[in-house]
């Protein structure tokens, strides 16, 4: 009883990293992230004390050496065109914080569990993600539910009702469907043959009943939802030997689960979207592109209709495309897609310094854990292909990576060593 209870307090840690929110009775510029940085600070220093020393591995280092040179870029940019638009000047204190939170989180699971690695992080974001998700159909469909919400959590709902769109607490718009795909991706590096092997079909049908959840649901919240979901799936069938030869076994095993559940799932879906009129709006609304492309033979969507007209705004002068205008905040361009926005406000040098630094964090990983080559690379990919639709980025997700080998020692065991207990970013080869 205690130790489920400890697990859920431990998944409202997490939720609150990784969709982070506001009170309404709190200044603005506090939010939960900011809250769990306070907490992870002390912790670090405490830590630090007891081990007498500061050891920080390469690439934490390289990491942080980019995130200072692209602030110092958007500084520069910021002071060229003399604007007092820092929104990515500060961006250190952003990884910074990001980094304290993220410390929080982690020690906080290896407190509970004795112990954190990747498998044990990814079910604590896929259900959290899952539970995002029905609270966004919870709230919407319940007036009681939305004004809790609203009297209590400040995540600028207003502009998402204006939209009309769902939102569950501190999941909303792109930023939530970017946080989905990130998970969905996560999710489907789990399915390899170590898992099969152990033959728990159980735990397998489980875990694909979140994902392909997760992807539904979380496309009705944000259909940015769909890149990590397909993503995801091609790394599901490229790790399960689909496309081999001879298939194993284990893989036989896990599509025959997979098609069983899929078939359900269809069957169901088509029920209530003949039934039910509410889950029949959702469901246009997630997949419009497919029911566009079904009616009238065209695969579009509203949102690709303005990325496509009016969206792609670049500069017009030498000197934007080097260095920027130095303006970032609100619809200064009219225009919310990432390349435009970035390049538009510390130009080629400063997104050239950002992009590298996403770059890094993927082939850092990759090259430490090369058995999960798809999981970074697919990250990576993400990473640039956001940015097509949105100005955001998935460091949150590298922070929690980065904790986890300084807590742990490495991203993918089971098992804490003594060995790293005295350093929190040990420098040894993983």
């Amino acid at each position: 009883m205690i130790k489920g209870l400890l697990i859920f307090c431990v998944g409202l840690l997490v939720s609150c990293f990784f969709f982070s929110f506001g009170f309404t009775f709190l200044p603005p510029s506090v939010n939960t992230k900011i809250i769990l940085a306070g907490i992870g600070a002390p912790l670090l220093f405490v830590q630090l004390f007891r081990a007498q020393r500061v050891e920080i591995s390469r690439p934490l280092f390289t990491a942080t050496g980019l995130a200072v040179v692209f602030s110092l870029v958007c500084y520069i940019a910021t002071d060229v065109n003399r604007t007092d638009d820092f929104a990515y000047a500060t961006y250190f204190m952003s990884f910074t914080i990001w980094l304290l939170a993220g410390y929080t989180v982690v020690m906080a699971i290896r407190q509970v569990h004795g112990y954190i690695n990747f498998n044990l992080l990814t079910y604590y974001l896929a259900a959290v993600c899952l539970a995002q998700c029905i609270l966004a159909l919870w709230i919407d469909s319940s007036p009681a539910m939305q004004s809790l919400v609203d009297r209590y959590i400040e995540q600028g709902q207003a502009f998402v009702k204006e939209v009309d769109r769902l939102y569950g607490i501190g999941a909303a718009l792109d930023n939530a469907g970017v946080r989905f795909s990130v998970v969905l991706i996560m999710l489907s590096s789990l399915f390899r043959r170590d898992l099969f092997q152990k033959r728990n079909t159980l735990l397998t049908a489980l875990l694909l009943m979140v994902f392909f959840a997760i992807l539904i649901l979380g496309n009705i919240i944000a259909r940015t939802t769909s890149i990590g979901g397909l993503m995801g799936l091609l790394i599901i069938f490229f790790t399960t030997g689909l496309f081999h030869h001879i298939i194993r076994i284990e893989f036989v095993r896990f599509f025959t689960v997979l098609t069983i559940l899929l078939l359900v799932a269809i069957v169901v879906a088509m029920y209530f979207y003949a039934e039910n009129e509410l889950f029949r709006g959702y469901m246009r609304f997630a997949f419009e592109g497919f029911f566009n492309y079904y009616e009238t033979g065209e695969f579009r969507t509203d949102s690709t209709d303005k990325l496509t007209t009016n969206m792609w705004v670049w500069p017009t002068d030498t000197r934007t495309w080097l260095i920027g205008t130095g303006l970032f905040d609100g619809w200064v361009f009219n225009t919310d897609i990432g390349y435009c926005r970035f390049v538009l406000y510390c130009g080629l040098a400063g997104f050239s310094v950002f992009a590298s630094f996403f770059i890094f964090n993927a082939l850092s990983f990759l090259s430490r854990y090369s058995h999960y080559k798809l999981l970074f690379l697919s990250l990576l990919a993400f990473s640039f292909v956001i940015w097509i639709k949105v100005s955001t980025d998935i460091f949150l997700i590298y922070a929690l990576f980065y904790c986890i080998e300084g807590v742990q020692g490495s991203l993918f065991t089971s098992k804490f060593t003594v060995e790293h207990e005295n350093s929190l970013f040990h420098t040894g080869n993983v």
